[in-house]
């Protein structure tokens, strides 16, 4: 029996991430739209020019999911397909995969899941996936095992920015006007696929010290637990958060991925994206 794991690109995972004798992966590319450029979030995708171009004010911005047909193209060079798709409430991508799913021509070797999230942790829901099926479960059994993993999954995140959150309507106006106004720094998180705040803070590295408290708070176990720190262009940061985790928490392992470019869009320089 082969299986075929399908992320979207919001994953920040590209293709041949997974590859064993009986498994294999896929990375199907949103796109991102500037003053009419189309970047295809594709391991040919210029993210240093895209993020250049996207910071003059007066560019006009957007992004797009992948189409039922683009899912369709991918539902090849395999028995089963695992899709793993961002938040349906941030995208369009479920229903796109949904449909595709419904276009195929065994609709029942299919499995569609709603991350509920972004990056890391739909990496984290692909890497269950893969565990899964090398323990030989049967297709049934896989799914049921993974739409619980994917409820016990969480996402914090600190963004210096949230103007492309706001434009394209994807963040709470009262985020958006906390973040921008009275320069504050939310501490969010997702919660059935919605953006949320947990706390306000000051300052950068003060919430990033409260980030690192409200892991304990979520996660009370952590020693067998993958954590993932996804980010764009936030270097110091990232070292900081890393060092902080590790004084007061004994994860498996912690990964360190720079976001590719539906998420750099979305999280913007500085932004930092902590799932586990």
């Amino acid at each position: 029996m082969k299986y075929k794991i399908i992320c979207d690109s919001s994953a920040n995972l590209l293709s041949e991430h997974y590859h064993s004798s009986n498994v294999s992966f896929d990375s199907v590319p949103l796109s991102i739209y500037i003053d009419g450029k189309e970047y295809v979030d594709d391991e040919n995708c210029d993210i240093e020019q895209m993020i250049h171009d996207m910071n003059n004010p007066s560019s006009k911005l957007s992004s797009s999911c992948p189409s039922p047909n683009e899912y369709l193209k991918h539902l090849e060079g395999a028995d089963k397909f695992i899709i793993i798709t961002i938040s349906s409430h941030l995208s369009g991508s479920y229903n796109s995969a949904y449909i595709a799913r419904n276009m195929y021509k065994n609709p029942d070797d299919v499995f569609v899941i709603d991350s509920k999230l972004v990056a890391g942790a739909m990496e984290l829901i692909a890497d269950e996936a893969f565990n899964l099926i090398e323990q030989g479960l049967d297709f049934e059994k896989i799914k049921e095992k993974l739409t619980k993993y994917r409820d016990e999954r969480n996402l914090l995140f600190v963004l210096d920015k949230f103007d492309n959150l706001i434009k394209q309507g994807r963040v709470n106006k009262v985020v958006g006007f906390l973040a921008t106004k009275f320069n504050i720094k939310p501490l969010c998180y997702g919660e059935d696929g919605v953006i949320k705040i947990k706390e306000k803070v000051r300052t950068i590295q003060g919430v990033l010290k409260r980030l690192v408290i409200n892991i304990g708070h979520m996660c009370e176990i952590t020693k067998d637990k993958v954590l993932i720190i996804s980010s764009t262009k936030a270097n110091k940061s990232v070292q900081f958060l890393k060092e902080e985790i590790n004084k007061l928490f004994e994860f498996k392992e912690i990964r360190i991925r720079e976001n590719r470019a539906l998420c750099a869009f979305y999280a913007m320089e500085g932004g930092i994206i902590v799932s586990f």
